[in-house]
Formats: structure tokens, C-alpha cells, sequence
């Protein structure tokens, strides 16, 4: 009995992670278009040719979601190639380490500056992301990165650690070190380790660019 208690939640997990993952790739062109259009809305960008040439982080997100396009669908390889060059050119310029694949429709980077996530983590759709974040994992242990369910902001200095879940309409507070799962979502938290300081939700932090 206590085998069943101690494998349903890690079973639960797995398959909330396994959802999330397969929810995050682009697999169609279509798929790649409604991406872009997402993180367009949720950045608060408009169409208009200034931004097309000189706003560096909508640049960045459309670069980044090319190469998604690209890898997942086995493109051609000389372009998909000279893509991800480009890709790491425009990340290195505006301070970001960030793998392909891991945010979901509706990403918002908020500033340039630096912002570090681990190939492992997986973000959910809509996320709000401030400078000076880091999404790793636990220590001695490459494989364990977090999980972040949708609609979340992640303030200013927020360091995200190990294999956690945090739930959905989550706001987490400026320099917050999370290093345990709040799988509940629908709150706030923050301090130094974070916990539970309101039940007020992401809402009205960041602009939903994909509605599912």
C-alpha cells in the first residue's frame, strides 16, 4: 500500500510533465505561427516596422521559435544551422542562455539582461520572466530541473531549483529562491527559501497571448 502511495504522485508528475513537454513543441507550421502570434501579443507588440527590425527581444523570441520550427521538424540543416548561430549571437547580446523547447506559446521576456535556464526545465504558456532569473537544477544532478505549469511571472532575481513543479497562475516575487514544489499553483510566493505569502494569483501581472 505505502508503494502505491509513494508511486502515485511521482506517476502523476511524470505524466503532467510528459503533457507539458509534447504541448511545447512545434510540430506543424501552423503550430509555429501560432507560437509567434502568442508571444507577439503577450510581449504587447505591434505590427509595425520599427519593431520589426529593432525590437532585439521580440527578435530574439521569433529567432528562437524558428529554430524550434526547424529542429523539431528536421528542416533543411544548413539553414536550420545558420539559425542557431544566429540564435546564439542574438542571445549572447542581450545576456540569455536559454535552450530551445522549453517555454510554451505567450513567452514574455520583460528586459534584456541576464537570464539562465536549464535545458531540462519546462515552462508552461503565457510566462512572464524578469531579469536575473535562473531555472537549474539541484546540485550534482543534471537531470533535475524544474517544471512550471502556465500563466506564471517570475520577478526580478527569482533562482528556480531541482526537480519541482510549480502549478499554474503562479506569481513569484523578486529575488525568491524556490527550491521545493507548490504543485497547487494559484498564489504567490517568495523569500529566501520561498513560501506561500498570498493567494493572489499571476492575474493582471502578464497578458495571456494564448488561449489554448
Amino acid at each position: 500500500m505505502n508503494l502505491i502511495k509513494n508511486f502515485i504522485p511521482k506517476f502523476v508528475y511524470l505524466k503532467g510533465f510528459i503533457i507539458l513537454w509534447v504541448r511545447l513543441m512545434i510540430k506543424t507550421y501552423a503550430q509555429y505561427l501560432k507560437f509567434l502570434e502568442a508571444d507577439r501579443v503577450s510581449l504587447g507588440i505591434e505590427k509595425t516596422l520599427m519593431n520589426y527590425l529593432f525590437n532585439d527581444i521580440w527578435r530574439f523570441q521569433k529567432t528562437m521559435r524558428k529554430l524550434e520550427f526547424l529542429t523539431n521538424c528536421k528542416k533543411n540543416r544548413f539553414y536550420r544551422a545558420y539559425i542557431a548561430y544566429r540564435y546564439k549571437m542574438q542571445g549572447r547580446k542581450l545576456g540569455y542562455s536559454i535552450p530551445i523547447n522549453i517555454f510554451g506559446p505567450g513567452l514574455s521576456i520583460a528586459h534584456r539582461g541576464t537570464l539562465v535556464v536549464n535545458g531540462g526545465a519546462k515552462v508552461g504558456a503565457n510566462c512572464r520572466i524578469h531579469v536575473c532569473v535562473n531555472i537549474g537544477t539541484e546540485a550534482g544532478k543534471s537531470d533535475y530541473a524544474p517544471t512550471i505549469g502556465d500563466n506564471c511571472y517570475i520577478g526580478p532575481g527569482v533562482k528556480i531549483f531541482g526537480k519541482i513543479q510549480l502549478g499554474s497562475n503562479m506569481s513569484i516575487g523578486a529575488n525568491a529562491v524556490v527550491n521545493r514544489s507548490f504543485s497547487e499553483g494559484n498564489a504567490t510566493i517568495g523569500g529566501i527559501p520561498a513560501k506561500i505569502i498570498s493567494d493572489k494569483t499571476s492575474e493582471g501581472l502578464l497578458i495571456k497571448g494564448y488561449k489554448g
